[in-house]
């Protein structure tokens, strides 16, 4: 059974910064889609960066390349995202997902199975 778990959102002052972790489990194979989305009160999901683990590319929204980066622990499984220079409008529920099969919208959140139970972001100005 795929499992994922999100820590490390937390509240911090703009300009902060924070590293998420996604901890993933149960897959059957060493190669699958693993993703950071989130989604802020009265806007729909966002992409923010994907992985595939076979390769070990990743994917980053426009918008947010440069302030977050994604990076693997292939031998723990987990996902980090380390986010910097935070604002007020980085506020939101950060998700955790995964699929197993290809995909070319890895950063569509209709592409994702597996869901995490989310962890909370939250900056103050």
């Amino acid at each position: 059974q795929v499992q994922l778990v999100e820590s490390g959102g937390a509240s911090v002052e703009a300009g902060g910064s924070l590293r998420l972790s996604c901890a993933a489990s149960g897959f059957t194979s060493s190669s699958y889609w693993v993703a950071w989305f989130r989604k802020a009160p009265g806007k729909e999901r966002e992409g923010v960066a994907a992985v595939y683990t076979g390769h070990g590319r990743i994917y980053y929204s426009d918008s947010l390349k440069g302030r977050f980066t994604a990076s693997l622990d292939r031998d723990k499984n987990i996902l980090f995202l380390e986010m910097n220079s935070l604002e007020p409008g980085d506020t939101a529920m950060y998700y955790c997902a995964a699929r197993v099969a290809f995909t070319s919208g890895p950063l569509r959140p209709s592409e994702y199975i597996y869901w995490g139970q989310g962890t909370q972001v939250t900056v103050s100005s």
